[in-house]
């Protein structure tokens, strides 16, 4: 098999994992690193490089999940407070066995904000296909509580936090994609 075929069948194998189908088995620390290392070879202009994460696992899973349930009680209007959505924080936080914070440093003097997003989103994507590849699923989550996870993540000036990958070993069947074909996307100009 050519490299263009075993990569566009990762490509379109790669399916959002959710934490309610991960196995209570844990991935080792050699396969997040190598999860991790893949992100570090996205595209990156002016080679700023502005993903960082912060790697949640055991006892601090626990941990971002009451933060997660605080901070919504606290922010939503109590009479739109829903016992059910309080409790799925916890909940998905210990169906996963690892999270990874995603976060970006911004470089507000060198770059466009929407330059390291882009570089970020495309890191993340890395790691999604590295994970497929590796037997692992996982989802990115993007909750409006993020916004506020800076003092959990210990983010520093010019980070802010883009998200949660949950991961998890699953045994989840392959399922097809649901695509419209490309060339109902593509406009061509050759002239």
């Amino acid at each position: 098999m050519s490299n263009y075929e075993v990569l566009s069948n990762i490509i379109k194998s790669r399916r959002s994992i959710f934490p309610i189908s991960y196995i209570q088995k844990e991935i080792p620390v050699a396969v997040i690193e190598q999860i991790l290392e893949s992100a570090n070879y996205a595209p990156t202009h002016k080679l700023t490089q502005p993903w960082r994460f912060v790697v949640i696992r055991r006892e601090a899973k626990a941990r971002l999940g009451v933060t997660l349930g605080d901070l919504y009680k606290n922010t939503i209007p109590t009479h739109q407070f829903l016992q059910k959505k309080y409790n799925s924080f916890s909940e998905k936080t210990n169906q996963a066995d690892c999270i990874l914070a995603i976060n970006i440093q911004f470089h507000p003097n060198e770059l466009p904000a929407w330059e390291e997003i882009a570089a970020v989103g495309c890191a993340v994507q890395n790691m999604a296909l590295t994970a497929e590849a590796l037997n692992v699923g996982a989802y990115w989550s993007s909750p409006p509580l993020i916004d506020n996870l800076g003092d959990f993540l210990g983010l520093g000036e010019n980070e802010k936090c883009f998200g949660l990958f949950y991961m998890g070993y699953h045994e989840e069947l392959s399922r097809d994609a649901n695509r419209t074909p490309i060339a109902e996307k593509v406009k061509w100009l050759e002239k």
